[in-house]
């Protein structure tokens, strides 16, 4: 392991906890409070501040900011934050925003790639293996699952929920849930098809591919509402299958809807 190393003209705070290895280029800021784990890589000009946990090994490009204060107007003060895991990347002009009320924290998981100018707001919940494209922003309370990839300039309403393995097409306007396993679309986005080269390339097989075929077909071409597609998806004999079990659990729990299919 390489040796810690601040250059000289960063400004660290006292108070903050710098792992084994972390190197913090030239004028980059890190707050009071914050703790950066082993191996991270702050480059110049990056910041990080707040009440900010950051694991292992995770990188922060030029101008990025991490665990500023929320933009939510009913900020009213306290200690909320920001926990990251490890091995993520945060672009040029990538901005990361605390939570909003006192002991509430936005959370991101580890292994995600957010490219330029993306944007992840207060109380935001993201998972693991993502990639948001440059310009991608995620609105307030926003619920993203795992393996997403949220294409350029494309944008997610306050509270929707992004489930497992979705793609969200480049210049799409999020309002209602996307539903994982699908790619959506479009300005408001709807449900195109499967996702089919991102499942194969997260190891689905042949089996599991048809299963999501069989969930596509039922909900986004047959012309059904949610509770007769849930009750015929219910009915189907593979409804207790992984992928199938994950997506009626969504499906019932979503509060602000599923995205209808393409006409």
């Amino acid at each position: 392991m390489i040796p810690t190393q601040i250059h000289p003209t960063a400004i660290v705070d006292p108070s903050a906890r710098i792992g084994a290895g972390v190197v913090i280029g030239p004028y980059a800021f890190v707050g009071a409070g914050v703790q950066l784990g082993d191996e991270s890589v702050l480059h110049h000009h990056a910041t990080v501040e707040g009440n900010t946990t950051l694991g292992r090994a995770n990188e922060v490009f030029p101008f990025a900011c991490v665990g500023l204060k929320t933009q939510d107007l009913k900020y009213k003060g306290g200690h909320p934050g920001t926990r990251i895991g490890d091995r993520n990347v945060f672009r040029e002009f990538c901005t990361v925003h605390a939570a909003t009320n006192d002991g509430h924290f936005t959370v991101i998981g580890s292994h995600n790639h957010f490219l330029a100018y993306t944007h992840i707001a207060h109380d935001c919940t993201v998972g693991n293996h993502v990639v948001m494209s440059n310009n991608a922003t995620l609105a307030g309370h926003i619920k993203m699952g795992s393996h997403v990839v949220m294409g350029g300039l494309s944008a997610a309403h306050q509270f929707c929920h992004i489930g497992d393995h979705a793609m969200i097409g480049g210049m799409s306007r999020v309002s209602l849930d996307v539903p994982p396993f699908m790619i959506v679309e479009g300005s408001p986005a709807v449900v195109r098809a499967i996702n089919k080269v991102g499942l194969e390339r997260a190891g689905f097989s042949p089996g599991q591919l048809e299963r999501v075929k069989t969930i596509f077909r039922i909900f986004f071409r047959d012309g059904l509402n949610r509770a007769q597609a849930l009750e015929k998806l219910r009915a189907n004999g593979n409804a207790i299958e992984p992928e199938v079990a994950a997506f009626i659990s969504f499906a019932e729990h979503s509060e602000r809807g599923l995205m209808s299919g393409a006409r």
